[in-house]
């Protein structure tokens, strides 16, 4: 019986130093490969091809807090509430965990809403554009996200009814929420952008 199961350690062993060799010698990197005997790594494996601009341009879509990347258009608060009543009440509505997006600064609102928590409003912006409605996301157009963004700011008092959005005066909108945050400046290793 002991010899078995001192076979079984050894066999065990065995397979984690072969799985330990593949691993080691897979994962060099190309200018160790030469280093290493490895040779040089070919440019291309032969499949796949170079991205295109546009390719690239219709997936990059960040918008970062000063409004870089904020696309053409512009949208109101009416036009914004009539998009919310038709693509968003379905999930935005009544107590469900969803619900909550409306709740001033101040008020006694405990769930985390847009207007006592949210730090940018372009970030609002970018968050809907990207992720909004739930069953269709990244549908909206630029001027329907630009009204649902203004709809949303007015009914947590943070514009009046009569400002429309842009790419030029989003950006400027202070969110009562932000000195709540502290700005990320660490330096020293790769740079998120």
């Amino acid at each position: 019986m002991r010899v078995n199961t001192d076979l079984k350690k050894i066999a065990s062993l065995l397979i984690f130093l072969l799985i330990s060799v593949l691993i080691s010698s897979c994962s060099t990197s190309p200018d160790q490969g030469e280093e290493q005997g490895g040779g040089n790594l070919p440019e291309s494996f032969a499949f796949g091809r170079i991205a295109t601009k546009q390719e690239i341009d219709s997936i990059d879509i960040d918008i970062m807090p000063d409004g870089h990347g904020l696309p053409p258009g512009s949208g109101g608060v009416a036009t914004g509430d009539s998009l919310f009543a038709l693509k968003c009440v379905s999930c935005h509505s009544g107590s469900g965990p969803y619900a909550k997006l409306i709740g001033a600064f101040g008020d006694t609102v405990k769930a985390k809403t847009i207007g006592n928590y949210w730090p940018y409003a372009t970030t609002v912006f970018d968050y809907i554009r990207r992720t909004m409605p739930f069953n269709a996301p990244g549908s909206l157009t630029d001027d329907e996200v630009y009204s649902l963004t203004a709809y949303l700011l007015f009914k947590n008092r943070i514009i009046d009814s009569i400002t429309v959005l842009n790419s030029s005066n989003l950006a400027t909108i202070e969110m009562p929420a932000k000195k709540l945050f502290v700005n990320d400046d660490r330096k020293g290793g790769k740079e998120v952008r």
